[in-house]
């Protein structure tokens, strides 16, 4: 089943007369930061003036923590997915699952946890009709006449890509920036693959703008840039750092040591603002929108409530209100930031 492109461009709910369109945003930590999104959308749903108008919510994407199919980073969400899904599904957001496994053999593609979830997660598509996010990630029940938001999965592995395609038809397919994609023409080739909706290159690529500029509107709709990395430019061993996450998701040892002088840091966001591919509000808004480009991820699945919570906040909301919606989100006493 080929997944049509979708066209990623739509006008912002209140004029801008910098913005023509609007960013559709993909955000961390489906199951790991569940716990924060039950606080944060009912105050993006009811307080939509807290937040940008030219951006929106484009997808949640994550992994529970025991998933073969797991990678890009170690997962450790044990949110239920019944309750994510229902979740999701309240607020019109499209679910995404991290299955970027590089190293799966043809024997794990029978892992029952694994298929359970694509079962759910290809039924389970919410009703646009109670969105309230905006987001574009629709497709049409021909036999109810009725919009419903699809989910999605983020793949690396050819095998699992074919094997998803051929059981899950209804599941939309994302190209994952595991695959470290910095060849400009390899990218474009994966651009022109109709099995995949989105495709995240490699950070490195988001500042190629004579090259960007060039693509088709209907390539530019498909790329989704990696805003916030804060992995070394110059890194050489950025797949290999991605293939020992894959290799500890099949219960194999790791093997692989970062060798980056700022490693023992752990991630920063200002030391990621610092970054030469690093796409920052401004950046979206002045450059990225008016080329045509509008879907961008934002990582950190495996990084704190408290840091996923600062994205939220730079990404997406009136500087005016961040503090407002800090404090919101701090003096709720269901969650744990820390």
């Amino acid at each position: 089943m080929k997944n049509e492109p979708l066209s990623g461009r739509s006008k912002p709910e209140t004029g801008n007369s910098k913005t023509e369109y609007k960013a559709h945003y993909h955000l961390p930590g489906l199951f790991e930061f569940y716990e924060l999104y039950k606080v944060f959308l009912p105050l993006y749903r009811e307080h939509r003036e807290y937040f940008y108008d030219w951006c929106d919510i484009g997808s949640v994407y994550g992994a529970p923590g025991d998933c073969l199919w797991g990678g890009g980073r170690v997962g450790y969400g044990d949110s239920d997915a019944g309750d994510v899904l229902e979740f999701m599904s309240e607020y019109g957001i499209s679910a995404r699952l991290t299955f970027s496994n590089s190293l799966l053999r043809p024997e794990h593609l029978a892992d029952k946890r694994c298929n359970d979830l694509c079962k759910a997660f290809e039924d389970g598509g919410a009703s646009a009709d109670d969105t309230q996010s905006g987001s574009v990630m629709r497709r049409l029940n021909q036999a109810e006449g009725k919009a419903y938001v699809q989910n999605g999965v983020i793949v690396h592995s050819e095998l699992l890509l074919d094997y998803l395609q051929e059981n899950y038809p209804g599941l939309y397919m994302v190209s994952s920036t595991t695959k470290v994609i910095t060849d400009f023409d390899l990218f474009s080739a994966e651009l022109d693959r109709d099995e995949f909706r989105y495709v995240v290159p490699d950070f490195r690529l988001n500042k190629a703008f004579d090259r960007l500029g060039a693509f088709t509107q209907k390539q530019k709709d498909k790329v989704e840039f990696l805003c916030n990395e804060c992995c070394s430019f110059s890194c050489q061993d950025r797949k290999a750092c991605y293939e020992d996450v894959s290799r500890m998701a099949l219960g194999e040892k790791s093997i692989h040591r970062c060798t980056s002088p700022n490693a023992a840091g752990g991630y920063r966001f200002s030391k990621a603002m610092e970054n030469p591919g690093f796409i920052g509000i401004d950046d979206i808004k002045n450059i990225y929108l008016p080329l045509g480009f509008s879907n961008f991820k934002i990582e950190g699945r495996s990084l704190g409530s408290a840091i996923v919570l600062e994205f939220l906040l730079y990404y997406m909301t009136k500087p005016e209100y961040q503090l407002r919606v800090r404090e919101e989100i701090y003096l709720d006493n269901t969650l744990d930031l820390f």
